[in-house]
């Protein structure tokens, strides 16, 4: 990261002074670079600054694409990255631009499929116990599907923030909203082996004693290694689907209606504003909401 932070630095500079960017516009451009460096630094091969190629840049756009970004922000992720790489051209820090023919990919939004039972079961038979990251990624994955969380609501779980006794935890999400959400009995188990047996055990990092999911580092895990571990974990179980962060959550809703549940509930659980994005987001069907009509309404009994 220290190499990239240099880089980072001059790119700074050539925001400021020669393209004269707002300090909003340079942030934002620092942001998506530092974007592209973490999820470099998370693969096992990571290639190096003068051997990034075009598919490699793709497929970290392709990620972001599949974390559900505004379509403006995947842009404006682009156009980042595109000066980023621009500015090491100029420098002669690499040989070639491979930004050049880079385009983002589709932006049309399209939800992602869900897992069925068999499947979840088929993703958690998969995952390796016998290590310590395995044992974080059982809790996270039951967590995330006990619960219906955004990723970035997992990754800023905190200790602090768990009444598992009481089977609830306390979670913030879009606009700094809280609410409190029921957790399942098996996640709860998984969340306190992990806590007891492999957390415990960690250094952890000034300023992340409180965070609930920690790196091998010590410090909190980024969305794009969440994207990581599912995206690794549904490959060994072979499961043949287009598999985005959300998968849980949405298999989370879907299961639930599916079952019968109040959608009032999904909607609250879901944290959605609008019980309109919870009637897209489970897959509700002319079918469904018949039957609801015919049983509840006076005037279709």
């Amino acid at each position: 990261m220290a190499l990239w932070d240099s880089y980072i630095k001059g790119f700074v500079a050539y925001l400021q002074l020669e393209r004269s960017l707002s300090e909003n516009t340079v942030a934002a451009y620092v942001h998506d670079v530092q974007l592209l460096a973490h999820y470099f630094q998370e693969q096992p091969d990571a290639p190096s600054l003068d051997t990034i190629t075009l598919q490699d840049l793709q497929t970290f756009l392709q990620a972001i694409h599949e974390m559900d970004l505004a379509a403006g922000t995947q842009a404006r992720v682009l156009s980042g990255i595109k000066s980023f790489f621009r500015f090491l051209r100029l420098e002669d820090i690499i040989p070639t631009n491979p930004s050049e023919l880079l385009q983002t990919p589709k932006l049309h939004r399209k939800l992602p499929d869900f897992l069925s039972i068999a499947e979840i079961e088929q993703l958690m038979a998969v995952i390796d116990h016998s290590t310590p990251e395995g044992q974080r990624n059982r809790a996270m994955l039951e967590t995330l599907y006990s619960c219906g969380l955004r990723v970035s609501e997992l990754i800023a779980l905190r200790l602090s923030m768990l009444y598992l006794d009481a089977g609830f935890i306390r979670v913030i999400g879009k606009g700094n909203k809280e609410r409190l959400v029921p957790i399942g009995s098996e996640a709860v188990k998984q969340i306190r082996f992990y806590t007891d047996h492999v957390r415990a055990m960690m250094n952890i990092k000034l300023g992340s004693e409180d965070i609930l999911f920690l790196n091998r580092r010590g410090s909190s895990l980024s969305r794009v290694m969440v994207f990581i571990i599912i995206k690794d974990l549904t490959k060994k179980a072979g499961i043949q689907k287009n598999i985005h962060p959300h998968v849980l959550r949405h298999s989370f809703a879907t299961h639930l209606v599916e079952a019968g549940a109040d959608l009032r509930a999904v909607q609250e659980m879901l944290g959605h504003k609008s019980i309109i994005t919870t009637e897209i987001y489970t897959h509700l069907d002319r079918s469904y909401l018949r039957n609801t009509l015919e049983k509840f309404h006076p005037r279709f009994k």
